[in-house]
């Protein structure tokens, strides 16, 4: 039985969460402000937690990057009742695995939850150097969930070491938009339809242009292709 935390300050929507997860057979948890939530996350007692972005105290944003930093890698899916991209884009880039708009239906919300915990599960099951990606001096640590190049440690958002995981594992293989967001955002992401070139021009800013490097390349008419040979 999974153990959910629910970090939602509006108590009449913390409840209807609570019966309809505990209806579905999983424990429940709830935290009404961001503070008590990030105390309950960092107690790591949590395998997924529902995360609403406005809160007293700190907010939901705050709350997710300030657990990424702290080491917390269970699945995080962001709530909200703004349909705006740039808080989907900002949900991302502090560490949240999905983002789902007021008012959603809960089959929906629950469907959403098996995917992140199955992919967490994934992960968690794999070991060893199948977890450690090489290309030159760049190297993917997925046991350390960290990037480096040579002896520089990378700061990377959570969203971009997994494009960066994606397009290491594929190498020499061009990957269509599509089907990198289908992968790393979900086959029912209806954001930017340019998130794609978003974050690889994050990841080049962050590798190809500051070690004179070209991994990440565009393949024209189709996507981008991480581009390394031994």
């Amino acid at each position: 039985m999974k153990n959910v935390l629910i970090v939602e300050d509006e108590k009449s929507i913390a409840r209807f969460l609570q019966l309809e997860l505990s209806h579905e057979g999983y424990n429940c948890d709830i935290a009404y402000d961001g503070e008590e939530g990030l105390s309950k996350i960092l107690s790591n007692t949590a395998d997924i937690v529902i995360l609403d972005i406005m809160l007293p105290k700190m907010n939901g944003m705050q709350v997710c990057e300030e657990a990424r930093k702290k080491g917390v890698d269970i699945p995080i899916i962001m709530l909200t009742a703004r349909d705006d991209v740039s808080d989907k884009v900002g949900g991302f880039d502090v560490g949240a695995d999905d983002y789902m708009t007021k008012p959603f239906a809960i089959e929906e919300l629950i469907a959403r939850m098996k995917v992140a915990l199955k992919k967490s599960s994934k992960a968690n099951e794999s070991s060893g150097d199948e977890n450690i990606l090489r290309a030159g001096k760049l190297t993917l640590d997925l046991n350390r969930f960290e990037a480096s190049y040579g002896s520089d440690v990378l700061n990377m958002t959570k969203k971009e070491m997994e494009l960066l995981e994606y397009l290491m594992r594929n190498k020499n293989i061009a990957l269509s938009r599509e089907k990198i967001v289908e992968h790393i955002w979900g086959y029912d992401y209806e954001g930017e339809t340019n998130v794609t070139d978003v974050y690889i021009r994050y990841l080049r800013s962050k590798i190809d242009n500051v070690y004179n490097t070209s991994y990440f390349r565009t393949v024209r008419g189709i996507g981008y292709m991480f581009e390394y040979k031994e």
